[in-house]
């Protein structure tokens, strides 16, 4: 099995773009939160925290913000393991210290089980994709050079336009050239002698 990545272009409703924003809205003060988290330990109370204690926060954390409650979990997870990611990036010297985002630069967020968090209506060619925290199916457009299981899904917003990028699970497709394996033998009689029964004599 291989994993393959492809990029529909979403068409929402007027409705469901309003969804689309209010998720996009929540997810970033989830970052933003999580970093301030992890700068409000370290620097005020010299201790590091961790993704696995800001994991173990998402259920508290909803409960003091009920607006989250509706947001899938797996997703609210996903924001909160980017922030990790930055981090460790920064601590590897990859990169700069995380920062706060403005909505205008959080692009979105992830759905990374399709059991629970988004349904793919396509076979690989437009359809419709389901995001069930949002309740909506949102039209979507492109086409898959091979299509499989769905595995993740990434909503994102650029220039104007949703996009999702879904990865699949598929099996590999071996192509064939049409020749195939050939065997030789070289001998006396013949210079060479293939295993399609061809001979070249040699002119020596």
């Amino acid at each position: 099995m291989i994993t393959r990545r492809i990029t529909f272009r979403l068409y929402p409703s007027k409705s469901q773009s309003a969804k689309l924003f209010e998720a996009r809205r929540l997810h970033a003060y989830l970052y933003n939160a999580c970093v301030e988290h992890r700068k409000t330990g370290y620097h005020k109370f010299g201790e590091s925290v961790n993704y696995l204690t800001q994991q173990a926060a998402i259920v508290p954390f909803k409960d003091c913000w009920p607006e989250y409650k509706s947001l899938n979990h797996g997703s609210l997870q996903a924001t909160v393991k980017r922030v990790d990611f930055a981090f460790q990036r920064f601590l590897k010297g990859l990169g700069g210290y995380p920062k706060f985002r403005s909505i205008r630069q959080y692009s979105g967020w992830t759905y990374p089980d399709a059991r629970q968090g988004f349904k793919v209506h396509s076979i690989g060619e437009n359809g419709y994709l389901e995001l069930r925290d949002l309740g909506i199916q949102i039209q979507m457009r492109g086409k898959a050079r091979q299509w499989g299981t769905p595995s993740t899904c990434t909503i994102v917003y650029r220039h104007g336009n949703w996009y999702a990028s879904i990865t699949v699970k598929c099996e590999e497709v071996i192509r064939e050239t049409g020749i195939g394996a050939i065997g030789m033998d070289f001998g006396t009689l013949t210079a060479i002698a293939l295993s399609r029964s061809e001979e070249h004599t040699s002119e020596l």
